[in-house]
């Protein structure tokens, strides 16, 4: 095998791969992407069925306030201006999100703002001092009665865990806010690309040389010799094969339904919060398109994914970080052995240990391509 054949190989052909190896190609380097499926995309993959665009690995919209990101994607694609706003079923019981004042209407039969404040101050009062946990800091948030019916099922099944062993920052998440706006993420830039985002991967990579259905992992040292650096977005302990311990992730699993009616359930996503229904959520892909296909022609039949959140075990698809304590101490060491691979760039969701949102994702990719090949992007 030729040695130093590319200038780079770069590992996985999600968001900050394909990022990378599109900046780097148009700048005149030699590049190769190394990708374990069978497809690009990661987990942003889509494919098309019964004329359905169907988010394989889970619902991906689109949302940030970053006007940089906001411009590099959309000269990839065009974008919808599809915006977030799921549905909480707790028993038959359904209520907005996020947390707003139809939240608070169904729930306490409140109508003005203040009524909704003074609802919740009175329940806050629960929790005395700093939060020590995720219990604790959604109670002194919502108070005790939106926690117990919309957060505590849902989370303590998304994370396997009590929510009192869970850290507080988790919550931080949730928007609360005292208007009648149903937006969940009240980004200024939202929605999702038209067609899908492997057309978007696809786009970007343009080109680009990829070798599909490929474990850099068990050919790590051959690589590694083909290219002057490796850019690497793959478990960053599994690259040091797991010397350490095995950082934990949380998994999610999918059953997917197509069913012979129009409309299943009137939402894209509606969040199942009660401790009792085994799944988290359910989506129905035909809605982040508005039920259209891309003539504008209703689409007669309707996809929907039930999501069960779990455990990682080796074998599983990595979704979650568990950034508790153990972990991030356990990470930081791998980070430190990760600082001594001076040919090998360590980036993305997996490979920084870090829950990243789309945007975030190519923030950074951005970011390290202004460093790795001296540019302005």
């Amino acid at each position: 095998m030729e040695k130093n054949k590319y200038d780079y190989i770069i590992v996985g052909s999600g968001l900050y791969g394909a990022i990378f190896a599109h900046e780097a190609r148009k700048r005149g380097k030699k590049v190769k992407i190394i990708e374990k499926r069978a497809n690009v995309g990661g987990n942003v993959y889509t494919e098309k069925v019964e004329g359905i665009i169907v988010h394989k690995y889970g619902a991906h919209i689109f949302h940030t306030n970053n006007k940089r990101v906001w411009r590099y994607i959309t000269k990839f694609a065009e974008f919808n201006r599809f915006t977030n706003s799921p549905v909480a079923n707790y028993k038959g019981e359904l209520y907005s999100l996020p947390f707003n004042m139809y939240t608070f209407n169904k729930m306490w039969g409140v109508i003005t703002p203040e009524e909704a404040k003074n609802k919740i101050a009175s329940q806050r009062k629960e929790v005395i001092g700093e939060p020590q946990n995720l219990e604790e800091q959604a109670i002194s948030l919502v108070g005790r009665d939106i926690y117990e019916k919309l957060i505590k099922g849902y989370t303590e099944k998304q994370w396997g865990r009590e929510c009192r062993e869970l850290p507080k920052f988790i919550i931080k998440r949730l928007p609360v806010r005292y208007t009648f706006d149903n937006n969940y993420f009240n980004a200024l830039y939202q929605g999702i690309p038209v067609g899908g985002y492997t057309k978007l991967i696809e786009n970007i990579l343009g080109d680009v040389e990829v070798e599909l259905n490929t474990d850099y992992l068990e050919n790590k040292k051959k690589f590694n010799e083909m290219a002057d650096k490796v850019i690497y977005t793959g478990p960053v302990d599994a690259y040091f094969e797991y010397e350490l311990g095995c950082l934990e992730y949380r998994s999610v699993r999918f059953e997917n339904e197509l069913l012979d009616i129009p409309n299943f359930q009137g939402n894209a996503a509606v969040n199942y919060t009660d401790k009792e229904t085994p799944w988290t959520r359910i989506i129905e892909h035909k809605w982040f398109e508005f039920g259209k296909d891309e003539n504008g022609n209703d689409l007669p039949k309707t996809i929907i994914s039930r999501e069960y959140s779990s455990e990682w075990k080796p074998g599983d698809e990595p979704y979650y970080p568990v950034n508790d304590e153990n972990n991030s101490a356990l990470y930081n060491k791998y980070r430190e052995k990760a600082k001594l691979e001076k040919k090998v760039i360590f980036g993305g969701r997996l490979g920084e240990y870090k829950y990243y949102d789309m945007d975030g994702v190519i923030a950074a990719a951005l970011d390290m391509c202004e460093r790795e090949l001296g540019c302005n992007i």
